[in-house]
Protein backbone atom coordinates (compact mmCIF):
# COMPACT_ATOMS: atom_id res chain seq x y z
CA UNK A 1 0.00 0.00 0.00
CA UNK A 2 1.44 3.36 -1.04
CA UNK A 3 0.95 6.47 1.07
CA UNK A 4 2.28 10.02 1.20
CA UNK A 5 2.08 12.85 3.65
CA UNK A 6 -0.03 15.83 2.64
CA UNK A 7 3.12 17.95 2.36
CA UNK A 8 4.87 15.41 0.13
CA UNK A 9 1.76 15.08 -2.00
CA UNK A 10 1.50 18.85 -2.40
CA UNK A 11 5.20 19.26 -3.21
CA UNK A 12 5.17 16.41 -5.74
CA UNK A 13 1.60 16.61 -7.02
CA UNK A 14 2.39 16.04 -10.69
CA UNK A 15 4.46 12.89 -10.10
CA UNK A 16 1.89 11.54 -7.63
CA UNK A 17 -0.91 12.14 -10.13
CA UNK A 18 1.11 10.24 -12.73
CA UNK A 19 1.64 7.43 -10.22
CA UNK A 20 -2.08 7.11 -9.51
CA UNK A 21 -3.03 7.43 -13.17
CA UNK A 22 -0.52 4.94 -14.58
CA UNK A 23 0.68 2.55 -11.87
CA UNK A 24 -1.52 2.44 -8.79
CA UNK A 25 -5.26 2.71 -8.29
CA UNK A 26 -4.94 4.98 -5.27
CA UNK A 27 -2.58 6.79 -2.95
CA UNK A 28 -3.40 7.17 0.74
CA UNK A 29 -2.69 10.60 2.22
CA UNK A 30 -1.71 11.21 5.82
CA UNK A 31 -1.78 14.44 7.76
CA UNK A 32 -0.02 14.74 11.11
CA UNK A 33 0.57 10.98 11.13
CA UNK A 34 -3.07 10.02 10.55
CA UNK A 35 -4.53 8.71 7.28
CA UNK A 36 -7.08 11.31 6.25
CA UNK A 37 -7.86 10.87 2.55
CA UNK A 38 -7.01 9.12 -0.69
CA UNK A 39 -6.06 10.18 -4.19
CA UNK A 40 -7.91 7.77 -6.48
CA UNK A 41 -7.63 7.24 -10.23
CA UNK A 42 -10.76 8.02 -12.22
CA UNK A 43 -11.51 4.43 -13.21
CA UNK A 44 -11.57 3.23 -9.61
CA UNK A 45 -13.58 6.29 -8.58
CA UNK A 46 -16.22 5.58 -11.22
CA UNK A 47 -16.40 1.95 -10.11
CA UNK A 48 -16.98 3.09 -6.54
CA UNK A 49 -19.69 5.48 -7.71
CA UNK A 50 -21.32 2.68 -9.64
CA UNK A 51 -21.50 0.60 -6.50
CA UNK A 52 -23.10 3.54 -4.71
CA UNK A 53 -25.39 4.90 -7.46
CA UNK A 54 -25.91 3.20 -10.82
CA UNK A 55 -27.77 6.18 -12.32
CA UNK A 56 -24.74 8.43 -11.78
CA UNK A 57 -22.45 6.14 -13.76
CA UNK A 58 -25.07 5.91 -16.52
CA UNK A 59 -25.00 9.71 -16.71
CA UNK A 60 -21.20 9.64 -17.02
CA UNK A 61 -21.44 7.14 -19.89
CA UNK A 62 -24.05 9.31 -21.60
CA UNK A 63 -21.90 12.42 -21.19
CA UNK A 64 -18.85 10.68 -22.63
CA UNK A 65 -20.85 9.46 -25.61
CA UNK A 66 -22.23 12.96 -26.20
CA UNK A 67 -18.68 14.34 -26.05
CA UNK A 68 -17.44 11.75 -28.56
CA UNK A 69 -20.33 12.69 -30.86
CA UNK A 70 -19.36 16.36 -30.67
CA UNK A 71 -22.41 17.29 -28.62
CA UNK A 72 -20.66 19.91 -26.51
CA UNK A 73 -21.36 23.46 -25.35
CA UNK A 74 -19.08 26.46 -25.55
CA UNK A 75 -18.20 28.33 -22.38
CA UNK A 76 -20.46 31.19 -23.54
CA UNK A 77 -23.40 28.81 -23.95
CA UNK A 78 -22.90 27.33 -20.50
CA UNK A 79 -22.37 30.60 -18.63
CA UNK A 80 -24.51 33.00 -20.67
CA UNK A 81 -27.42 32.86 -18.23
CA UNK A 82 -25.37 33.48 -15.08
Amino acid sequence: MKYATATTLRNNLSSNLDLVENIRDFLLVSKRGKLTSALVNIDLFEELLELADKSYVDSIKTARQEYENGEIFSMDEVFSEL
